[in-house]
């Protein structure tokens, strides 16, 4: 599994991570989500040790990255575009098996995994976004993993290539390993996650099992200024999503929308409850154009309450 806790880190005056806590664990897939901007890469970075938190710790299998045994037992993807435009995919792959010890032939069945045996011969310059996405795919898969750490990889691929990462990393979890997934393609993590982490501006606002993030109370309202209403709410600390002309779907029981609608002496056309909140309302909870302070929301969502 993969435990994170308290992580923080600033570059200069900027700070990108604050008391970021989570845990991936095995038998799941975890989507790790946010904006751009909110701090995945750079959790990412730091748990798999290529920087230093300025405080917290992320361990992985139960020890710090760079102190495993074998850390073939973790596969990791965060940049595809990191190989030698250079070398072929097969010259690429065997150099990184021997550089970690494992036999030649592991290279040609990666390769054979992520549907790359016949450009295995190819330069890695001549690829494609989907095909360098693969062979970063076919690299991490190197020494048969038990855990596996992705940034986007999914990026590029065509939907037969999203179909076999589904299924793959689906079965990679129901086999015991510990699935961690970056992703912006909020649909397909949706359908391969177990539980998910949120990030908003470098802190946590969401976590825990899909079910429990998306489907807890929401409800639709309508009211006399449905402007004002969104204000009001931001100020609160709910999550919505506006719908134009239909009024606002919120992450909370119509008895409490209700009463930040009366406390901003708003008349109330519509409120019942709503369908559950997807990913995106959850990942993109964003304040009213004109509501100052930040560009998103960085309150907790409470889907309970």
């Amino acid at each position: 599994m993969i435990r994170v806790e308290g992580l923080t880190k600033s570059y200069g005056s900027r700070s990108v991570l604050r008391g970021v806590t989570f845990d991936a664990p095995a038998h799941e897939v975890t989507g790790f989500l946010g904006p751009n901007g909110s701090g995945k890469s750079t959790s990412l970075r730091l748990i798999v040790g290529l920087a230093e938190p300025d405080a917290g710790s992320a361990t992985v299998l139960g020890r710090r990255f760079r102190e495993l045994p074998d850390p073939r037992r973790v596969g990791v993807l965060l940049d595809s575009g990191a190989f030698h435009p250079g070398r072929t995919a097969r010259e690429t792959l065997r150099l990184s098996a021997r550089l970690m010890s494992i036999n030649a032939q592991r290279a040609e069945e990666c390769l054979d995994v992520v549907g790359l045996s016949d450009a295995a011969g190819k330069r890695v310059g001549q690829f494609s976004l989907g095909m360098r996405q693969r062979l970063g795919l076919a690299h991490a898969l190197l020494g048969d993993p038990e855990v596996l750490i992705l940034d986007e990889p999914a990026n590029g691929l065509d939907p037969q290539g999203v179909r076999w990462l589904r299924t793959f990393l689906v079965g990679l979890a129901d086999r015991g390993g510990t699935v961690l997934l970056s992703s912006q393609a909020l649909s397909e993590v949706e359908r391969v996650a177990d539980r998910v982490v949120v990030l908003r501006e470098g802190e946590v606002v969401a976590s825990g099992p899909v079910a429990d993030v998306t489907g807890g109370m929401s409800c639709r309202v309508r009211t006399e200024d449905d402007e004002v209403l969104s204000r009001a709410l931001f100020s609160a600390g709910l999550t919505y999503r506006m719908q134009p002309h239909q009024g606002l779907v919120v992450a909370a029981a119509p008895r409490l929308v209700g009463a930040v609608a009366r406390d901003a002496g708003l008349a109330v056309h519509e409120l019942y409850l709503s369908p559950q909140l997807s990913l995106e309302d959850v990942v993109l909870g964003s304040p009213p154009p004109s509501a100052s302070g930040p560009s998103l929301t960085k309150e907790p969502i409470d889907v309970r309450r």
